[in-house]
């Protein structure tokens, strides 16, 4: 068995989704249809309205920390770090552990997504 989709449930759709449709292309993702993203692989992403009144997300609360996406080169996490900010949002620097290089984004609800470049036969960081 493999993971084949991720949900995940934002404040607000209309704040959240520029942020996704910005950031799902530059890593290899493509529109399935309305907040439901595919990498062509069988694995999908899709995003609904978190009900009202709901705890938000807290990084070190209980449940999903991050999500991760490797990228194929320190050029590639470099390219999603300049296209995200030039696309107005805001983005953190670089991290780089020895030859591994990161880049930990938050959307608008501060969930993590993780961008990284791990050499062959490097772990990922956490």
């Amino acid at each position: 068995m493999r993971i084949d989709h991720l949900t995940v449930l934002v404040s607000s759709l209309d704040t959240s989704m520029p942020y996704y449709d910005t950031l799902l292309p530059l890593i290899g993702f493509t529109r399935q249809r309305d907040h439901v993203w595919t990498d062509g692989d069988g694995f999908f992403l899709q995003f609904n309205q978190a009900h009202p009144g709901t705890s938000p997300y807290e990084r070190y609360g209980a449940g999903m920390n991050h999500v991760g996406f490797g990228a194929r080169s320190a050029q590639d996490v470099a390219f999603v770090r300049a296209a995200m900010q030039q696309a107005g949002f805001d983005v953190p620097e670089l991290q780089r552990f020895g030859e591994v290089t990161a880049l930990f984004m938050r959307d608008p609800d501060g969930i993590r997504f993780e961008v990284t470049y791990c050499p062959p036969g490097t772990a990922p960081v956490d």
